[in-house]
Order: C-alpha cells, then sequence, then structure tokens
C-alpha cells in the first residue's frame, strides 16, 4: 500500500515507518498538516495515518477537511489521547480506525490491512486466483495447491495491489507508487521485472496484461 504517515514524534515515525517498510509498504511521512496537504493534492494514497496533535493544527482539523473536499482516503489515528470523547470525536469526523499510544507495530499492520480490506470491497482476507494460487493478505501468505510459495517483499508489494482491485486494470505509474515511497529511485523496468518474476513463481495466467493500459488479476 502507499501510505502517508503524519507524525511529529520522531522516534515513533521512524519505528512505524521501517517496520512498514520492511513489511513491503511504500511509506511518505511528514510532520505538519500543510505538507500532508501538498501530499495528498499530488499523490493517490491507500492509507492516512495520522497524529492528532502536530505541530501547526490538529490533525481532525486536516481530515475534516478531506471529508468535506469529498476524500474517502480511509484514515487511521494514531494519537496519545485515549478518553472516550476523543475517539468519537475522531470517528465522527471520518475516522475508520484508532490506535492509542504506545501500540503495538504488528496490530498496526493488521488494522491497515483490515481497513484497506474495506475499502476494496470485499472484507474477506483469503483470495482465490487461477492456477490453483490463495492469496491471504491478512497473513501474507501465498499458496499454490496448498504449498507456501516465497515472495519478496516487494513482490508482496506489487501483488497485494492487484489483488486488493481485482478485475480492475492498474497502470504502471499505479504500480510504481505501491512500490515506492517519496524520494526512492525508480527504474523504468520495474514493474514488469516484478510482474515477470511473479508470473515465473506463480504462474503465467495468474497476472494479465492488457497492451497499453497496465496490469490486472482476476475478472
Amino acid at each position: 500500500m502507499r501510505i502517508l504517515l503524519v507524525e511529529d514524534e520522531v522516534m515513533l515515525a521512524e519505528a512505524v515507518r521501517d517496520h512498514l517498510l520492511a513489511a513491503g509498504e511504500a511509506v511518505d511521512h511528514t510532520e505538519s498538516i500543510h505538507d500532508a496537504e501538498i501530499m495528498i493534492r499530488g499523490t493517490n494514497y491507500d492509507v492516512l495515518l495520522l497524529d492528532l496533535n502536530l505541530p501547526d493544527g490538529h490533525g481532525i482539523d486536516l481530515l475534516r477537511t478531506l471529508r468535506r473536499n469529498g476524500s474517502a482516503m480511509p484514515c487511521i489515528i494514531l494519537t496519545a489521547q485515549d478518553q472516550i470523547s476523543d475517539r468519537i470525536e475522531g470517528l465522527n469526523a471520518g475516522a475508520d480506525d484508532y490506535l492509542v499510544k504506545p501500540f503495538d507495530l504488528n496490530e498496526l499492520s493488521a488494522r491497515l490491512s483490515a481497513v484497506a480490506r474495506r475499502y476494496s470491497g470485499n472484507p474477506n482476507p483469503f483470495v482465490a486466483l487461477a492456477g490453483g494460487v490463495e492469496v491471504d493478505l491478512a497473513g501474507r501468505v501465498v499458496m499454490i495447491n496448498g504449498a507456501q510459495i516465497d515472495l519478496t517483499s516487494r513482490e508482496w508489494a506489487l501483488l497485494d495491489q492487484m489483488v486488493r482491485r481485482p478485475g480492475q486494470t492498474l497502470s504502471k505509474r499505479q504500480l510504481e507508487e505501491a512500490l515506492y515511497e517519496f524520494g526512492a529511485e525508480i527504474e523504468s523496468n520495474t514493474v514488469e521485472v516484478y510482474v515477470s518474476r511473479l508470473r515465473r513463481k506463480l504462474g503465467k495466467d495468474v497476472i494479465k496484461t492488457v497492451r497499453g493500459v497496465g496490469y490486472r488479476v482476476g475478472g
């Protein structure tokens, strides 16, 4: 997933970012509402991880602005404010979930996956593909006829994007954004390389090429 992390606690932000990058997610980080607004205008994010007490304002105000402008981007609030009234305010402003600091990083990953599944329209974490391939989105496991297939974090990130949108053709640009965070160098043939690797591991019929448009699974 392409994730925007808005968090001004540097050590926490680094821990979250490193954890998610190791899991194959692409993470952009900022410490301010102002920069977050700029980044959201220029990039299609899958999930927003939002702290509330930020140097230039309150995270709830950013969330309300996004929702008033029609944004349906999933949002998980990360905050030290653990009062029930604070949680209610965040959820009423349009948040999808709420994690109170300190939190377990594996729990964060699980909540991210659950929110993404809900927005994809399919809350079931198990997806069957062509050729006996089964994908467990929650467990990050791929099986072929019951045998587990090992994927690298980048291979998983690419497959994850397509599996969450079965039947939908994703452009090369969309897949590139899923693989890399801001500042990362993107080579012109990166997507093609990873698609080729996935086909060798999972079978050539799992990922279909829509010539001149992009790639898709299912449908």
